[in-house]
């Protein structure tokens, strides 16, 4: 690093032209010099070893690759973000790993952390050639031992035993953490990872001898190919529930692959926890196109209008979306410019209480031969891709066992008892479980003789354990080989955009948002949801919050979600958020004013707050009502 001692009190930063600098670019007949926090924010490279050489931004090292194959961003191998493969000063490519890249950001962390012993490759471990390419790009490696491995009792966890059973249904009357030696209450560790345990009776394990695996250890090794599957036992003489016996935990068997494809899978399985399902619908929006498609949607039938402008042979999933409101009983044919996630929102609302799903809150695909016939399964699948990749609401209402089939394959699902929605075959299922002999099941089976006969499930009835799978193979018929036709259809229409693919590479975030509703709004979420734009009153802003508070304690007939509803459309955060981002502004009026084209919230000025919080609920309350009374005329589909 060229440093002038005599004269850099009178010598010029080249960047931020004053006195001082220090510091001199090494290279032949370039006079530069430069502080060195200017350096850093002009992309000088500074190199922390040797003679300590410094670069100004137009003689530093670069990498140069021989050849670029990458069309497609890939992951920096430490964050996970995206990036693009080309070498810049802000991203790196690692010497001994072609596939291996790095935001600079990333490695200097990583190597203030890791220090001169522990930093290395995170793809080949490689720390010879990577660390001496890294310095020469001008990333200080400390000379000092790893930060984890200064951290006084940092592993004094690592000598404590896990005991605390895991598995979904514990059976165990004193608890989870009820552990006793030699006896079938003991718990056993996952023999993988250690860190997962089960009492021996919640596994079936008849001694502590016995191999166990817990849920992730056991998909890893199924998709790794090294999984040998146990030997198949009877059922003791228990009068053991049947959601009990088909609650236990059971792990998706993926088919055979090739090395390469397995290797792919767990790379997905190690980065699926650490990706955001709002990272993951943003990468999905970056197909979208900036040439718009409009859709003339009548909100009195917004499944048929839906319809008709996805299946238009000029609809393009991939173009953006240009909502306007028509009504069919307006004679003057005027339109009005609509807000795509209001759309979107009530399209989902539609479709959850459609024929096509079955079932209260958790929802599994129904059985509709008409639906089927025209295709509406696909039609379903395709609405739901185009609502997630265009910034539309969480669907919250699948079973668990209707995206497991999405996920692992209807072949490595297997239904409870819940995902019945047919009381005659739920009670058939239930008297099955409750039969206590031998002749009340075989019984039972003469008196549901055609029905088992139709549906394929009649079975020869020898002991009184035959009735767990018999009980099995029904719920494995009403729930999944039943609906086989449909779901096929369905799953096809979800490939849209790619959305199915990245849900399986992405099961547990993609769960959250398809299984599970969006948590409750509060005045929090929402006060931090909406910016101030412009607010020529600050006393409306204090009555603003004031308002919030008020409505989350229950002291208004108005909601949040009421609120959320006026102002954007939606009643729900989707997931990728808000586009634009709500705001509020504050108008001399005497009334709030909601748009849901551009979700802004327009508050009226009032000189007391009890004037504020009755004209926010009338024209809240109001318009909310006035808008569903005018769609209550539509009939469904």
């Amino acid at each position: 690093m060229k440093i002038n001692l005599v004269g850099h009190r009178i010598l010029k930063c080249s960047v931020c032209k004053k006195t001082g600098a220090s510091i001199g670019c090494v290279a032949p007949r370039c006079k530069r010099s430069y502080h060195f926090p200017c350096g850093l924010q002009k992309e000088c490279i500074f190199q922390f070893t040797g003679n300590f050489a410094s670069f100004c931004w137009n003689h530093r090292p670069v990498q140069i690759i021989t050849s670029n194959n990458y069309r497609d961003s890939l992951p920096c191998t430490i964050c996970l973000e995206f990036i693009a493969p080309t070498p810049t000063y802000s991203v790196l490519r690692s010497p001994c790993c072609k596939n291996a890249w790095f935001h600079r950001d990333c490695l200097q962390v990583q190597a203030i952390n890791a220090g001169v012993f522990f930093f290395r490759c995170t793809v080949c471990n490689n720390s010879d050639i990577f660390q001496k390419e890294m310095l020469r790009m001008g990333i200080h490696i400390p000379e000092k031992d790893a930060s984890w491995e200064l951290e006084e009792n940092a592993y004094q966890d690592l000598l404590q035993h896990y005991e605390h059973c895991d598995v979904r249904r514990c059976r165990c009357k004193e608890g989870r953490d009820y552990n006793v030696p030699d006896s079938k209450w003991e718990i056993k560790r996952c023999q993988c990872c250690g860190s997962s345990g089960t009492h021996l009776a919640c596994s079936s394990l008849q001694s502590w001898e016995q191999n166990w695996e817990c849920l992730e250890c056991r998909s890893i090794l199924y998709n790794s190919g090294d999984f040998q599957k146990p030997k198949k036992h009877t059922l003791p003489n228990t009068n053991v529930g049947i959601t009990d016996c088909l609650l236990e935990e059971s792990s998706p068997k993926l088919p055979r692959q090739s090395p390469g494809a397995q290797r792919k899978d767990l790379l997905r399985q190690g980065s699926k926890f650490k990706r955001d399902i709002s990272t993951l619908i943003i990468e999905l929006g970056f197909q979208i196109k900036k040439k718009a498609k409009r859709l003339y949607i009548n909100k009195a039938n917004i499944w048929n209008s839906a319809l008709d402008g996805f299946r238009n042979q000029n609809f393009n999933p991939s173009y953006s979306i240009e909502v306007v409101y028509v009504n069919e009983n307006d004679h003057f044919g005027r339109e009005h410019p609509g807000s795509k996630q209001e759309f979107l929102c009530l399209l989902m609302q539609q479709l959850e209480n459609s024929p096509l799903f079955e079932g209260s809150l958790s929802k599994n695909l129904s059985l509709n031969s008409q639906a089927l016939k025209e295709n509406l399964y696909y039609e379903a699948g395709k609405m739901l891709a185009i609502s997630l990749v265009h910034g539309g609401p969480s669907p919250g209402f699948f079973s668990k066992t209707l995206f497991n089939c999405l996920v692992y394959g209807p072949e490595n699902t297997q239904p409870i008892l819940d995902d019945v929605s047919d009381f005659d075959v739920a009670q058939i299922i239930i008297r099955i479980n409750t039969a206590t002999n031998v002749a009340d099941l075989n019984s039972l089976v003469n008196e549901c003789y055609n029905y088992l006969e139709l549906i394929g499930c009649l079975r020869l009835i020898t002991s009184i354990s035959d009735k767990y799978m018999l009980a099995k193979d029904i719920l494995v018929y009403h729930v999944i080989k039943r609906v086989q036709a449909p779901f096929e259809s369905f799953k096809q229409g979800l490939k849209t955009l790619g959305v199915l693919e990245k849900i399986q590479t992405y099961p547990e975030a993609f769960c959250s948002i398809f299984c599970h509703k969006p948590e409750n709004l509060s005045a929090k979420i929402l006060s931090d949801l909406f910016t101030v734009r412009t607010l020529s009153d600050v006393q409306a802003l204090g009555f603003w919050n004031s308002y919030l508070q008020a409505v989350e304690d229950g002291k208004s007939t108005v909601t949040m979600e009421d609120i959320l509803i006026f102002a954007t459309g939606c009643n729900s955060i989707p997931p990728a958020g808000f586009k634009p981002t709500p705001s509020i502004e504050c108008l001399h009026m005497d009334f709030p004013v909601g748009n849901n084209c551009n979700n802004s919230l327009a508050l009226p000025i009032t000189s007391t707050y009890k004037e504020f919080q009755e004209n926010m609920d009338f024209a809240i309350k109001n318009t909310l009502r006035l808008e569903k009374e005018e769609n209550s005329h539509f009939i469904g589909h």
